[in-house]
């Protein structure tokens, strides 16, 4: 009863005491917009489900039952058709967004750690209506996309009008996402681990209680016209030795295939059309894929029908194994054209159709197991080992299920051996891949600035860093046997944005410290720089004050980071 008492003084009364030992606690305005943000993501998913269902309808003629069996059901023509038609939607759409929103860029991640969770509102919710639509048309992306764009932007929203700081602003918008995730999908604790684990990369208790709150009540909202129901119907699997084994060949082999996947979707999520005749890639794109869709009509959609008749055992092999091949280079296709959408439920189809036809060539050596068990296996693998999210993995599939616990010791195995191959290779994840700094650091290798004091300029970049590196990595930084005297902070497109000095780390606030949910755009502070059109006297002169032993350049038309002038080099020459 004590224990009860305490929480809820700590929850309205949050500066008498704390919430828990570290010493982070949430205010009661906080808390409030937790609230809303739930509410708002669950009537968000119920509109975008429906909004589904009706573009389905118009389009293949679907009412009830399984898509799949809609879309097989009408000419090989009319998918054609269709799947054009989408195109033209896609291209038109896309190009419109980005010539009225100047280029804002709505995609999650991007939004969460490039814009410190904040966005523009009607660019997101219009981009994710485009994607729900599309999806129901028969693109090969994920319907998870659009809820998680509807949750981000009202917790943006929010944000504003609460005035929360930017990191207070990144945490809810990551709630937002996984609540729209997790109500469109039932499975509302997966969907709060999918936030922090996957959007946040830090899961701790703290923070898991805002997270799992917002996808509750998003859910809970979601049922006045979702069904509370497990996304797949699959029989009750029993363990079989045989699996077992299987698991510990299978479980490399799907963390190798993993991430050949997610450097697929990087690949072309950074070769996404920009201007030009490449606009066009959607038509092209949706064409294509329409083409396709004549012979194997299982390639449209996000995949669900697929993946719940792999984990039932009735998809042929010889399918199968095509659509190992077919379903993530459509996937890709998709997503590298420009159309919006989601990766979630595709990899998870992926990792059934994989799972599944080496299941089935494995009951040529070792019968004995279901089929279906195999690609329950496989999804899970695959999903945690693109996600490099193996805890909201786990949670997610039993969710998504509710009938893997007969199984549930060959499924770990898996996941665990596929994502400790994945991090051997590649560590990043279908989310988080482009976000990083490398290309622009290879574009100013080989394209320099020359400048009236090129032998000044030291092109230091081993203490930069992009907006979006956590704390946690700034501090790693820091602990090297030399480390940086301070960051120059560049923005996705290399335009520095400022500096953070080696005190902004030491006096950061407590939740930055302990929850690593702070960013280096949150940390910066604004910076003097030298242009690269300055004379070689008025660098002389600017370094030749006290304050200035160091000061960054940068290109006078692009404004990105060239490097550094230091004093002492002026003093040598």
């Amino acid at each position: 009863m004590n224990k009860l008492v305490r929480i809820l003084r700590q929850l309205f009364y949050p500066h008498a005491h704390t919430l828990d030992s570290s010493g982070i606690s949430f205010s009661p305005k906080f808390w409030l917009l937790i609230v809303f943000t739930g509410i708002g993501a669950g009537l968000g998913a119920d509109f975008l489900m429906f909004l589904l269902s009706m573009v389905q309808h118009l389009s293949y003629h679907y009412a009830h039952g399984y898509f799949q069996v809609a879309a097989e059901h009408v000419s090989g023509l009319h998918r054609l058709g269709v799947l054009i038609s989408a195109g033209v939607l896609a291209t038109f759409a896309v190009w419109l967004l980005r010539k009225l929103s100047h280029g804002a860029n709505s995609d999650v991640v991007h939004t969460i750690w490039f814009q410190s969770g904040s966005v523009n509102f009607w660019h997101t919710i219009a981009q994710a209506i485009l994607s729900m639509t599309i999806v129901g048309m028969g693109a090969s992306l994920g319907r998870e996309g659009a809820p998680k764009q509807v949750g981000m932007a009202i917790a943006s929203l929010l944000s504003r009008w609460g005035r929360l700081s930017s990191t207070e602003t990144r945490f809810l918008a990551a709630c937002g996402a996984g609540a729209g995730m997790g109500a469109v999908y039932n499975v509302p604790l997966g969907g709060a681990l999918f936030a922090l684990e996957v959007l946040l990369g830090s899961v701790t208790l703290p923070l898991l209680l805002p997270a799992i709150t917002t996808a509750l009540i998003a859910t809970a909202v979601s049922w006045i016209t979702l069904p509370d129901q497990p996304t797949y119907t699959l029989p009750i699997y029993t363990f079989h030795i045989g699996e077992l084994y299987w698991s510990l060949l299978f479980g490399p082999l799907a963390g190798v295939m993993s991430v050949l996947f997610v450097r697929l979707i990087i690949w072309a999520d950074l070769h996404k059309p920009q201007s030009g005749w490449f606009m066009w890639a959607p038509l092209l794109m949706f064409t294509l894929l329409g083409i396709l869709s004549i012979p194997y009509p299982q390639l449209l959609g996000n995949g669900k029908d697929v993946t719940e008749f792999a984990f039932n055992s009735q998809l042929p092999l010889l399918l199968m194994l095509t659509l190992v091949v077919l379903k993530p280079l459509v996937t890709a296709g998709c997503l590298g054209s420009g159309a919006p959408g989601g990766l979630f439920t595709p990899s998870i189809t992926y990792g059934a159709v994989l799972g599944g036809s080496m299941g089935d060539l494995w009951s040529l050596i070792w019968p004995g197991a279901a089929i279906g068990s195999y690609a329950v296996i496989g999804a899970g693998a695959l999903l945690a080992a693109t996600m490099q999210a193996p805890l909201a993995a786990i949670v997610l599939l039993l969710e998504l299920t509710a009938n893997t616990m007969g199984i549930m010791i060959p499924v770990l195995l898996a996941i665990v051996s596929a994502v400790f191959t994945a991090r051997l290779l590649d560590k990043r994840s279908i989310y988080s891949g482009p976000a990083g700094i490398e290309p622009f650091i290879e574009q100013v290798s080989t394209h320099p600035v020359h400048t009236a004091f090129d032998d000044l300029i030291t092109p230091s970049f081993q203490n930069i860093v992009p907006i979006s590196a956590s704390y946690s990595h700034l501090v790693k930084l820091m602990s090297t046997d030399d480390p940086p005297h301070n960051f120059y902070v560049v923005d996705h497109s290399g335009q520095l944005a400022g500096m953070i000095f080696s005190k902004n780390l030491r006096t950061a606030d407590l939740l930055t410290r302990t929850l690593n949910v702070a960013a280096a755009d949150d940390l910066k502070t604004p910076i003097t720089a030298i242009r690269s059109d300055q004379s070689r006297k008025e660098v002389i002169d600017l370094l030749d004050q006290p304050y200035f032993s160091e000061m960054p350049v940068i290109d006078c038309v692009s404004k990105r980071y060239i490097g550094v002038v230091r004093s002492s080099s002026i003093i040598c020459k």
